[in-house]
């Protein structure tokens, strides 16, 4: 499941992800994706639960497809915050991080907060 947090800082968006995330959770989320390619400066925070699981039906190919749809606006990707006490993913996002435009920091589910305020500064 994928869902818009509303208690975000101006100008920074906000998503929690839980349980195992499916190609309809991504269709669901795309209205909210496109607000956010709207703004020359995208500053984003993704918390992913304790409950997360991986990817459902379709999950996998919708993700890739929306990271291709977002090509055209890598420039206004500023800062993206990871929330999340995975160790699998924080591995995983320290390899990968080359391939996230513009500022990335970790933090803990316990940081929440500061993550907030790192992505909104």
């Amino acid at each position: 499941m994928i869902e818009e947090m509303q208690d975000m800082p101006d100008g920074v968006a906000g998503i929690r992800v839980s349980g195992r995330v499916t190609a309809e959770d991504f269709r669901q989320f795309k209205p909210t994706l496109d607000r956010m390619l709207e703004s020359d400066e995208i500053r984003f925070v993704e918390v992913i639960g304790p409950d997360y699981e991986g990817f459902g039906p379709g999950g996998l190919l919708a993700d890739i497809k929306q990271g291709f749809s977002t090509i055209t606006h890598l420039r206004a990707f500023k800062r993206t915050a990871v929330v999340t006490d995975k160790e699998w993913i924080r591995h995983a996002l320290h390899a990968l991080a080359w391939m996230i435009p513009g500022e990335v920091e970790l933090f803990g589910l316990d940081d929440l907060e500061a993550a907030k305020q790192w992505a909104a500064g």
